[in-house]
Formats: structure tokens, C-alpha cells, sequence
């Protein structure tokens, strides 16, 4: 009975990765769409693969959150299930009524009210896990971590991710009106951010002697595809894409810069639907962490006992313990999520892209470059947000 109802989890953990993917397809597509540089047949084709190619770019980080998100030790697999049914219900609605709404927090508010529900059911024997106790509300950092952890920075973040990509679309705006003017000062400005951005870059990405597993002989291929690496390789195309263009931005014509800007637009499109696959797959590789975890348990078995398609371990870091997961578990939510893009929002796209702002290229490649530069950080630290809170705080300032 408890093996039948992980495998119902599993199934319906999926079921609301693809419902997220049309759901939130709107966030990729809709600036792109409402500036004419893809169709949105085409623009849904093009955030879909690069949903799917974000399962070669990121790691576990936001799953382990999400899986971390109550107590598993004192939870049963009908918590999870509620949760996850809760979610799906209310990501439909939204859907249906062309509600751009958060489907991270969708799936983590009916995991924790859930659990919540659970730990005043008098049925946790573990005191310190009863009522409001069984969520992890805050966890402060461990040494090597930047930002505490737990459902309140969680909650912080519905707030904090728009801001922030609000910000950076500010910025970046500022950065590049100011380029269009033909003087020296911009030219020298742009050149210093260059060379302090390349410093950083260096300081951050992992050497060759820091890679535990390299995949290639190759020092340089191993750097270069290492998961931490490519996040910020990815960075980096982004923003030099950006200086590269204000360097020469006082020479074109409205017209060319105009058609220049259509083309970045594409990168910049790309780069926010990979971080959106990143950020939103994980979280149901977290549920179904969450839900193995609960499964062992509740049925007193080892991981080792488990099928080998079903040997998950949730990181420990008291007792040193790494997250371990089967690969086809990433590997069917990213495929999953991109396929429900592929699906389309069509709905959501006539809000995002018209009713909340009208936006032209400039605007575009300011909004996706912001939303893209947000998630990749908050993925960084671990962080599930709102894909689309985050892109429509971008939409909002660029």
C-alpha cells in the first residue's frame, strides 16, 4: 500500500512539473512574442528545448531545499500527497482564469500547510516536531553559505526576487541609455565593468584541481562543463553580450540598433527559460526526495533495500551525507517541464504580454537579461522563486 502510494506521488509530482510547464510558459515567451521576434508557435518551441537543456546545466541545490522544506522523520506520505494535489488544483485555476501566479510557492506553501495540518493532528510523536515545529521555518547558514535557509527566506523571496530583478532591469537600462551617447566616459565606464565582472567570474568559477569528478581528461573541457562553471560561463555571455553591444551603441541608428537588439533578444530569451527550468524542475525533484525519504521512514527500510531506480538520499550535512539521486529523476522533470511548454499558456501569454506592459527590444533583452541574471543567482544560493514574479518585476523597469 505505501509502495503504491510513492508511485502515485511520483506520478502526480510529474503531472504538476508539466502543468507548471504551460503554466508558465507565458514567462519565457511573452516579451519575445510581443516584440515580433519569434512567432509564438516558434517562441514556445524555443523556451521548451532550453527548458530542457538546463538539465546539462544545473545541480540540486533548490531540490534540496524544497525536500527540506518540513520534517520527513515525522511526515507520512499522505501529507505529501494533499500537498501536491493542493497544488495542482490551484495551478490549474490560475491557468485557467490567465492569473500569472507563482507555481514554486504554489508547491511549497501546499507542502508546508499540509505538514502544518499533520503536526497539529496529534499524531507526531516527536514533541519538537508537533504543530507549527514539524516546518523548517529558518535554518541559519553553515559555514561556506552566503544566506540562511528555511520557508520564512522562502516567503522573503516572493517579494525579494521581483525586487531584485526590478533592480538589475534598472540598472541595466540606466547602463545601456547611457551608452548611446557619443562621449568617451560610457565607453571607459563599460570598459572598467568588463575587467571587474571578468575578476569576479575568475574568483568564482572552480578551478581544475577543485573538480571532484572531472568528465573530461581534458583540464580545460573539464572547467568548462563543470555544472558549478556553467552557470557562470553563462553570466558571462550574457553580460558581455550586453557590453559588447554598448561599446558600439552610439554608432548605429535607431533602426540598427533596433534590429541588433531583436537578434540578442533570442540569448536573452534563451537564457531566462534555462534558468527557469533550473529553478522550477527542482522543486519536484525535491517533492519526490521528500516523498522516498518519508517512504523509508515510515516502512523502517534502508536506501540500500530500495529499487536502484529509487535510491535517493537527502543531504545530511551533520552527519556529511552528499544528496544522491537517480539520474533518471532530473532527467524526467527537465524532459517534462519542457514538454509542457511545449504545450503553451496562451492565456497567460495575453497578460504577460500585453496587458501588464507593452515592451519593444530594448526593453525585451533589459526584462529577460535581469530575469535570466536573478534566477541563476537565487538558484546559486539555493533559493525556489517565482519564475514569473521574477520576470514581471523585470518587465516592470526595463
Amino acid at each position: 500500500m505505501e509502495f503504491t502510494l510513492l508511485i502515485v506521488i511520483i506520478i502526480l509530482a510529474l503531472a504538476f512539473d508539466y502543468i507548471n510547464g504551460f503554466h508558465d510558459a507565458a514567462n519565457s515567451i511573452a516579451t519575445i512574442v510581443a516584440t515580433k521576434v519569434l512567432t509564438p508557435f516558434q517562441a514556445v518551441l524555443w523556451a521548451a528545448f532550453f527548458n530542457f537543456l538546463a538539465y546539462w546545466v544545473f545541480g540540486f541545490g533548490v531540490a534540496d531545499t524544497v525536500a527540506k522544506t518540513a520534517k520527513t522523520d515525522s511526515l507520512d506520505l499522505t501529507v505529501i500527497l494533499a500537498g501536491i494535489i493542493a497544488a495542482i488544483i490551484w495551478n490549474l485555476l490560475t491557468w485557467w482564469k490567465g492569473i500569472p501566479s507563482s507555481s514554486s510557492h504554489t508547491l511549497i506553501g501546499g507542502f508546508a500547510g499540509a505538514a502544518i495540518a499533520h503536526g497539529f493532528s496529534g499524531k507526531v510523536t516527536d514533541l519538537e516536531h508537533t504543530g507549527w515545529g514539524i516546518v523548517t521555518w529558518y535554518k541559519a547558514p553553515k559555514e561556506g553559505d552566503l544566506l540562511p535557509s528555511g520557508v520564512l527566506i522562502v516567503i522573503s523571496f516572493i517579494v525579494l526576487a521581483p525586487l531584485i530583478g526590478m533592480i538589475i532591469s534598472y540598472c541595466i537600462s540606466l547602463w545601456m541609455m547611457y551608452s548611446s551617447r557619443k562621449a568617451i566616459g560610457p565607453k571607459i565606464f563599460t570598459v572598467a565593468l568588463m575587467t571587474l565582472v571578468f575578476w569576479f567570474l575568475f574568483t568564482v568559477m572552480k578551478g581544475y584541481d577543485k573538480i571532484e569528478k572531472p568528465r573530461f581528461e581534458s583540464h580545460f573541457w573539464s572547467v568548462v562543463t563543470e555544472p558549478h562553471n556553467i552557470k557562470w560561463l553563462l553570466v558571462a555571455i550574457i553580460f558581455y553580450s550586453l557590453a559588447i553591444f554598448n561599446l558600439v551603441f552610439s554608432r548605429f541608428s535607431a533602426s540598427k540598433a533596433e534590429s541588433i537588439l531583436k537578434r540578442m533578444q533570442l540569448l536573452s530569451s534563451a537564457s531566462f527559460s534555462l534558468g527557469h527550468g533550473g529553478n522550477d524542475s527542482q522543486k519536484v525533484m525535491g517533492i519526490i526526495a521528500a516523498a522516498v525519504a518519508v517512504y523509508l521512514n515510515t516502512t523502517h527500510q534502508e536506501v540500500i533495500s530500495m529499487p536502484e531506480w529509487l535510491q535517493v538520499v537527502l543531504p545530511n550535512e551533520e552527519k556529511g551525507i552528499k544528496s544522491q539521486m537517480p539520474e533518471w529523476i532530473p532527467l524526467a522533470c527537465y524532459t517534462v517541464i519542457g514538454l509542457g511548454t511545449l504545450s503553451g499558456g496562451w492565456k497567460i501569454v495575453k497578460t504577460m504580454g500585453s496587458k501588464i506592459t507593452k515592451v519593444n527590444a530594448f526593453e525585451g533583452v533589459v526584462a529577460e537579461s535581469a530575469g535570466a541574471l536573478t534566477l541563476f543567482s537565487t538558484e546559486h544560493f539555493k533559493i525556489p522563486v517565482s519564475t514569473t514574479h521574477t520576470i514581471t518585476g523585470s518587465t516592470r523597469s526595463s
